[in-house]
């Protein structure tokens, strides 16, 4: 089967290169930690001992954490000049679009390919290999890239021929996301100082007026005060919000609510709940 890297094995990154290994493909992995890459080397991966050695493969998947991350391993490493003619490099990471202009100027100046696609789904949706893929490029190179797609999710929304177009899609599907989280935070404080039993009204409203896995998925762990472990951190999702808030500003368009979500995660955060999953930003409330 064909050849892949796989960069970055967290909590996405690991589940990713499994599937991909399950589907018979020959997976090289790297990551900064050794444990990560232990584990898929004895599942029958080949384990890179550097950046510059995984970007020899002809597909490479990557998963970081921010901007930086992505910036300091493939865009000021000089790695991307030791890519092979014809290389694609798929950026899994939630980046902003200004890092996304950037790293497609930087790999067409080296001859690589490159392609945005961020996920919509947590760990147990990646373990699935059930992901929501949101892909935005050169539409030859999604092509060539779409049997991994296959492998590591349920579909694949193309969303431009411009990589900041899928990322500007995932920033703003998390900064909903976070509306949500502090909307039902609202609303079963409220409840709950009425008497109502949080958990019986958060069934009810999931099972009618607000069905689906965002207000059923978060609703259970607010009304349950269940923040770990933590599938997405407040940090993380500090980062997103603070994402979506200068995309906002760029177009010179407000988002009051967001505004208001900058001042609850920043106490969260000041509270020691970073590492708490992004759900936590309920306990800002009165409850």
């Amino acid at each position: 089967m064909s050849g892949i890297a796989v960069i970055g094995l967290g909590v996405m990154g690991r589940p990713i290169a499994r599937n991909l290994l399950k589907a018979g493909h020959d997976v090289v992995v790297w990551n900064r930690s050794d444990g990560p890459a232990e584990e898929l080397v004895a599942a029958g991966a080949r384990r890179a001992e550097s950046v510059a050695e995984a970007m020899r493969e002809p597909v490479v998947f990557s998963m970081l954490s921010d901007d930086r991350a992505v910036a300091e391993i493939f865009l000021d490493s000089g790695v991307l000049a030791q890519a092979p003619d014809g290389a694609v490099h798929v950026n899994l990471a939630t980046v902003s679009t200004e890092l996304a202009r950037r790293a497609s100027a930087a790999h067409a100046e080296h001859g690589v390919g490159y392609l945005a696609a961020p996920v919509f789904g947590r760990g147990p949706v990646a373990e699935a290999g059930m992901l929501n893929i949101l892909a935005a490029g050169e539409p030859a190179l999604i092509d060539r890239v779409q049997p991994f797609f296959d492998v590591i999710g349920s579909r694949t929304w193309r969303l431009g021929d411009r990589p900041e177009q899928a990322n500007i899609v995932k920033i703003l599907g998390n900064y909903l996301i976070a509306c949500a989280i502090q909307s039902m935070s609202e609303a079963v404080s409220v409840a709950e100082a009425a008497g109502v039993d949080s958990e019986k009204f958060v069934e009810l409203l999931t099972s009618t007026l607000f069905p689906g896995v965002v207000y059923s998925g978060y609703g259970s762990m607010i009304a349950e005060r269940r923040y770990q472990p933590a599938g997405f951190t407040t940090l993380l999702g500090n980062k997103d919000l603070h994402l979506a808030l200068g995309a906002a500003a760029d177009h010179d368009i407000p988002l009051p609510i967001g505004e208001l979500l900058r001042t609850v995660f920043a106490q969260a955060i000041a509270d020691g709940h970073g590492a708490d999953d992004w759900a936590v930003i309920a306990e800002q409330q009165p409850r």
